[in-house]
């Protein structure tokens, strides 16, 4: 019997602007889908260097990790296969431009989250608390 293991990834919930960075997925699955930028951890890569590198290349931000969000690893979270992803909240500093896989780049207000694909809406959920305080103090200090 092959022994076979999940894929790993990573997805980034980026706050930029005091909006959320999303994605459009030009590539199965959920092709035309709005998700957050992320992808596979290569060999001999952290997943917080895996979560830089995927957002840049989707997103052309840079990216300061604030925190871990959650592990997600429901068997069913993937269609392709079983993947593990590793899911970080961070903020965005740069100039938006849609890159790699990603077929456009959009930023969206918290009460206007479009149905994501895979798990997304629900590692979103998850970081609420997180968002709302950091939203708060970029707005208190102005900074975006």
């Amino acid at each position: 019997m092959k022994h076979t293991t999940p894929s790993l990834t990573v997805d980034t919930v980026i706050l930029f602007k005091n909006k959320l960075v999303l994605v459009r997925r030009k590539n199965p699955p959920f092709e035309g889908k709005f998700a957050l930028p992320g992808g596979f951890v290569e060999i001999g890569e952290s997943t917080e260097e895996a979560a830089s590198r995927e957002a840049f290349e989707e997103t052309g931000l840079s990216v300061e990790i604030i925190k871990l969000i959650g592990v997600y690893s429901d068997p069913e979270r993937d269609p392709r296969r079983h993947t593990v992803s590793v899911c970080y909240l961070a903020k965005g500093e740069g100039y938006l431009k849609s890159g790699s896989d990603a077929d456009a780049v959009e930023l969206f207000e918290f009460d206007s989250i479009p149905d994501l694909a895979f798990d997304h809406n629900k590692m979103i959920n998850d970081a609420k608390s997180d968002i709302n305080a950091i939203l708060y103090q970029m707005q208190k200090y102005d900074v975006s």
